[in-house]
Formats: C-alpha cells, structure tokens, sequence
C-alpha cells in the first residue's frame, strides 16, 4: 500500500550531519501519525555518507530507502530521481543539513491539507553569512522580475507538493530543472508559509558564490525569455542612439570642419559597443548551450543502485523496527 507522505532528500557528502539527521527526522515522522516513506538520494558522495545510508535502511526497513546515483548529478536532478520513486499522495523534499528543521514538515501538511497543492517556505531568520543573505535577497529580486514566478524564498528547499505536481515533473525532461520553480508553474493553489532556519548541524555548505550565480542563471535563461528581450531592445536604443550620433558628428563636421579631437571618445563609444555585442553573444550562446543539452538527450542521471530492504518482523506499535535485510533492485 502507497504511503501517505513521502519525504526525499539529497545527500552528498553528509557524512558528518546524517547521524543527527537521523535522530531528528524519523521521530518526527513517526508522531505525524501517517504512513510514510523516506528517500534518499545519494548524489555521488565521496565520504561514507553510502555507507551511513545502509545502516539507515537496514535499521527502518519498514520506510527508508536508499537511492544511489553513480556520478554527482547536481541537487534539483537528485530529487528528481527521488521524486520518480515516491509514492506518496503528498511529497516533502528536505535539506540533509538541518538547517531547515524536520519538525517542520507538520506544518507543511497542515497547510496541504486546507487545500494546497504546492506549498513554498520562507525562512524565518535566516542563520547564513551577511553576504549570502543580502546575495540571495538580491538575485531574488531580479529572478522575480524577469521570470514571473513568485516565490519569496527560492533558496529555501523545505517544500511539499501535491502527488499530481510530482508527476507533471516526472513527465518533464529538462536537463536543468529548478523544482520550486517548475511546481509553481503546474501548481493551482500555491501557498507560501514562514518556517524556522538554523545554522548547519555539521559540514560546509556545497554552494559556492559562483555556483548560487549559476544556479540563478539557469533559472532565468531557463524559465523566462526576458534577457533575449532586454538584448533586443538595448540593441534598438544602441542603433538608434548611434545613428543619431553619426548625424550629429555629419552636422558639426559640416559647420566646425574637420577636428582631431574626440578620438578616445569615438574609441570609448566603439568599446562600449563590442562589450554589448559580446554580452549578447554570452547571453544567445547560454540559451543554444541549453538547446545543445537537451536535443543530444542523454540519461540526466544514473541510478547505481535502489537499496530497500525487507523487514524481517511486523513493526511494533512502539515504532520500533527489526533490522532487515538489505537487497537492490531496479
């Protein structure tokens, strides 16, 4: 029978924080008073968080499971894969770092259950550095306003979405997804609630400054054609501009003759120009690169293996489960 809940995190080099992830998650699950399962997708770590994942389905058989990819495929295509395994009737994607609590998965129900189908969080006070916090709140601002999709808190990826949402998803093959943006756009009553935010239990955040950079490029070359459009009409205001200037220069030339003077102006101008030209060509080179991506149509992830494991007794009332056996499948 189908869980109720289906929680999926990506996990990739956790090996310090599963420990406490562990302790924290499934007691919480376990007061929900819901069936549930929990995914993990192993995004190609080089510690032993593998390793720590075992033991995890091999102690909860009756709700943990293992998805191991073979090579590090990137946090929204991790989930992906997890989404093409969940089961449950509402999905609850989960940060491995703590920094988003489990305790707030209840709260994410209780909203799914007054009707929404895609509910998006915003961190109460966030616990990251002065510079990814007003970063952050920057890029959300322009995101927003080239790509339509409201979301306060992008960055946030404690989310719950509706089991129809998950597989619309499913059915998408984009080789750069972005899942809280992809939802929005299939949702019908998203909603969006305060959640709490606390300082990573253990380990390094895996998001480097220039990584958020290209995390938000995607999204907006990926979700939106405004950039291609601004290019457009700064070119139009380029040429319009230029040809004004060259009458001018026609005009003075006429009535001063012919001058010496003005040369590094004409070079500044013709500089600033081909910086423009090689913007563009940055900005069309992103979207045939997408293009590029999408039409070779490779295998976006690979699954090495789908640890379960059996349960080898029933599950006592107390929530206390008999150790398993560990076995793969497809």
């Amino acid at each position: 029978m189908s869980p109720a809940v289906s929680v999926v995190i990506p996990v990739f080099n956790e090996e310090a924080g599963l420990p406490l992830l562990f302790e924290r998650l499934f007691p919480t699950l376990d007061g929900l008073g819901r069936s549930f399962e929990v995914i993990f997708v192993d995004d190609g770590s080089s510690d032993r968080s593998v390793e720590l994942l075992r033991e995890c389905v091999k102690s909860r058989p009756d709700c943990a499971r293992a998805l191991i990819l073979a090579q590090n495929a990137g946090q929204h295509l991790a989930i992906l894969a997890g989404f093409e395994r969940a089961r449950g009737a509402a999905v609850i994607t989960l940060d491995a770092d703590l920094q988003n609590p489990p305790e707030c998965i209840a709260e994410i129900l209780r909203a799914m259950d007054d009707g929404a189908d895609y509910v998006g969080t915003i961190r109460e006070t966030r616990r990251d550095s002065q510079w990814r916090t007003h970063a952050s709140r920057w890029i959300n601002r322009i995101r927003e306003r080239i790509t339509r999709i409201r979301m306060t808190d992008h960055g946030c990826m404690l989310r719950g979405y509706d089991k129809r949402i998950v597989e619309a998803m499913n059915r998408s093959r984009e080789v750069t997804p972005f899942i809280p943006a992809l939802a929005y756009i299939f949702a019908r009553h998203p909603v969006e609630i305060v959640v709490r935010h606390e300082e990573r239990a253990a380990g390094n955040s895996k998001y480097s400054f220039l990584h958020l950079i290209r995390l938000n490029f995607d999204l907006m070359t990926g979700y939106s054609r405004v950039p291609l459009q601004i290019f457009s009409w700064v070119g139009i205001a380029t040429a319009v501009a230029s040809l004004l200037f060259v009458v001018f220069l026609a005009i003075r030339r006429l009535v001063v003759g012919p001058e010496a003077a003005g040369v590094f102006t004409l070079f500044g101008i013709a500089f600033f120009l081909i910086g423009c030209v090689l913007l563009g060509l940055g900005i069309i080179g992103e979207y045939v690169g997408r293009i590029f991506d999408q039409v070779r149509d490779r295998p976006r992830y690979v699954v090495a293996e789908f640890v379960v494991a059996d349960v080898a007794q029933e599950t006592p009332n107390n929530g206390a489960v008999s150790p398993g056996t560990l076995r793969a499948v497809p």
